[in-house]
């Protein structure tokens, strides 16, 4: 190979031979083969996303419903079997606080953390969230633990 053979690959040269709107002549002139009249036919023309060629658009046809509530609290639940699970690979001892959620990634430095009543615990743990289920304090306490409101 050298300089003498070289080719770009097949496929990826693709050579139009007409010019398009370079006079009558060429056979690509007067609308340059985009069609008479519209938008499209124009210099400049750029289609806004959802357009559907001026029938309604979907996103305005669709109804809005519902509300959402500005002071709405999200919460990151953590179920008890998750916490079972962590014991049982000893990642967790006796008190499970906040500093340990984000160390197993159960939780980010943002969250609020409540505790679920999913699954069974056997440990017993001093569990400090920022809400507790009815099961899940009852099960915590239950196994001898404590529940800890922040």
């Amino acid at each position: 190979m050298d300089l003498s053979n070289l080719k770009p690959a097949a496929g990826s040269v693709k050579n139009n031979s007409k010019r398009l709107g370079r006079g009558q002549g060429s056979g690509k002139g007067g609308t340059a083969a985009r069609g008479h009249k519209g938008a499209k036919s124009r210099s400049g023309y750029s289609r806004k996303i959802g357009f559907e060629g001026g029938q309604m658009p979907l996103q305005r046809r669709v109804p809005k419903f519902g509300f959402t509530n500005i002071n709405r609290k999200e919460y990151q639940g953590i179920n008890l079997d998750t916490l079972q699970k962590l014991v049982d690979a000893g990642k967790i001892t006796d008190t499970v606080d906040f500093d340990v959620l984000l160390d197993t990634r159960l939780a980010g430095k943002n969250d609020l953390v409540k505790i679920l009543g999913r699954g069974e615990l056997k440990a017993k743990l001093k569990v400090s969230a920022h809400k507790f289920t009815a099961t899940a304090k009852a099960a915590i306490e239950a196994a001898g633990g404590e529940a800890v409101t922040l």
